[in-house]
């Protein structure tokens, strides 16, 4: 299968983890979505990254339902296969995803020119970035073997604001989350998907 994915996307890593952790072996492949590279644009109409063509021609976008069919594909593991500790599992990686999408947002925003930046959107981006990460402050995702959903989204959140928005400094009042951080950064798929 060929993930076509952005080196810099926390979305793509997404994947690429989840993937590693339940041993799915998936082939990425840079596509650069500003550069509209044809064979992303036929894998996911919207130019997106991650999109995954999968082995009978089909394709999979969002990283969101592609972590499923991993999961799926894996033999599960990611999370909780019903009930409520499923539910919360995916509101946490919608929590985590809503981080890197308020982001990446906010990237967008700081590469305009000046004169065109909008001061209400970034803030916008920059406190639900912060709001959300108080919400994981006061609760942290599990850590197991294989590394939870939950926790593999947040770990891409965090290094992309590091990476992308590190004046944010949200370790300042984050100690347990801080600590959370720490104690997954040298996992060797965390250190191998980093994004450089």
């Amino acid at each position: 299968m060929i993930l076509y994915a952005s080196p810099l996307s926390p979305f793509a890593r997404k994947v690429s983890i989840a993937a590693a952790e339940l041993g799915v072996p998936l082939k990425a492949v840079d596509a650069m979505p500003l550069d509209n590279p044809p064979e992303l644009l036929a894998a996911n109409p919207l130019g997106k990254v991650p999109a995954l063509l999968m082995e009978d021609g089909t394709t999979l976008f969002d990283s969101a339902v592609i972590v499923q069919a991993v999961n799926e594909m894996g033999g599960g593991g990611l999370l909780p296969a019903s009930g409520p500790g499923r539910w919360a599992a995916l509101r946490d990686e919608a929590l985590a995803d809503g981080i890197c999408e308020a982001g990446v947002a906010l990237n967008g925003e700081k590469r305009r020119p000046a004169e065109q930046q909008s001061p209400l959107w970034m803030d916008r981006y920059r406190n639900a970035i912060l709001r959300a990460l108080d919400v994981a402050e006061g609760a942290v995702p599990a850590v197991a073997s294989p590394l939870p959903l939950p926790a593999i989204a947040l770990i891409c959140a965090l290094d992309y604001i590091d990476f992308r928005h590190p004046e944010l400094n949200w370790r300042a009042a984050r100690p347990a989350l801080t600590a959370w951080w720490e104690s997954l950064k040298d996992h060797p798929v965390v250190k191998a998907t980093k994004p450089a």
